[in-house]
């Protein structure tokens, strides 16, 4: 392996390793991509490897300029293209998760934003976690994987993806990021625990609304930001 990727395929190799024991995947349903500091290239799961067998050999590189295999003897993920509209138009992004985690999925399939019910939604994402449109038969028939991507980016135009980092596909299922690959898996994992909580509290008041934007607008700016309180 050439040694400027050697650390990114390990590093992409040991986040996607870690999605099982998150409870985010079934089966091989996911992938984590990861962004090589010269914003050049990036790596991701082959498709299809079951998680425990993936080696960071497995792992293949790809030009972000171009979608084209750079390193790499395995297919890379179908979810390549979509990873890689996130990168070209999100400049924060260091690495994406995607996952067919069960309650995210549920209100992607339900087509219905996951609302800021709770101070804990707050502390990770400063507004509801927001659902894509569907795609249009042309865009399915098309490129539908790079199309995937260009509807959350649409779906952020008037939207911070630092601020939010992570977006349900309507009919599919999230994505989330971050700057390096440990937030982004944290991210993921955030967005399943909202999801699950705002599906018990609307399962036991389907009236709930959500917080008020000061309580929001508070939470986040403790773990967020500049003037963060949170942590050490």
């Amino acid at each position: 392996m050439n040694p400027d990727t050697l650390t990114l395929r390990e590093v992409c190799c040991q986040a996607n390793r870690r999605l099982p024991a998150t409870g985010l995947v079934d089966l091989t349903f996911g992938n984590v991509s990861v962004l090589h500091p010269s914003r050049e290239l990036f790596a991701i799961k082959p498709s299809g490897v079951p998680y425990a067998d993936l080696r960071p050999e497995d792992i293949v590189v790809i030009s972000l300029a171009t979608g084209q295999l750079v390193e790499g003897r395995l297919r890379p993920s179908s979810d390549t293209p979509t990873h890689r509209q996130l990168y070209l138009a999100f400049p924060t992004a260091g690495a994406v998760v995607h996952t067919h985690s069960r309650r995210a999925v549920a209100f992607a399939q339900a087509a219905r934003p996951i609302p800021c019910l709770g101070t804990t939604h707050a502390d990770y994402f400063r507004g509801p976690v927001p659902v894509t449109r569907h795609l249009t038969p042309r865009e399915i028939a098309g490129d539908y994987e790079e199309a995937t991507g260009q509807v959350i980016v649409e779906r952020f135009q008037n939207l911070d993806p630092e601020a939010v980092p992570a977006v349900l596909v309507r009919g599919h299922g999230p994505f989330a990021w971050g700057p390096n690959a440990d937030k982004a898996v944290e991210n993921a994992q955030a967005l399943e625990i909202v999801a699950g909580l705002a599906l018990d509290t609307l399962s036991l008041d389907p009236a709930a609304s959500p917080i008020p934007d000061e309580l929001l607008q508070r939470h986040h700016s403790r773990k967020h930001g500049p003037g963060a309180t949170y942590g050490q």
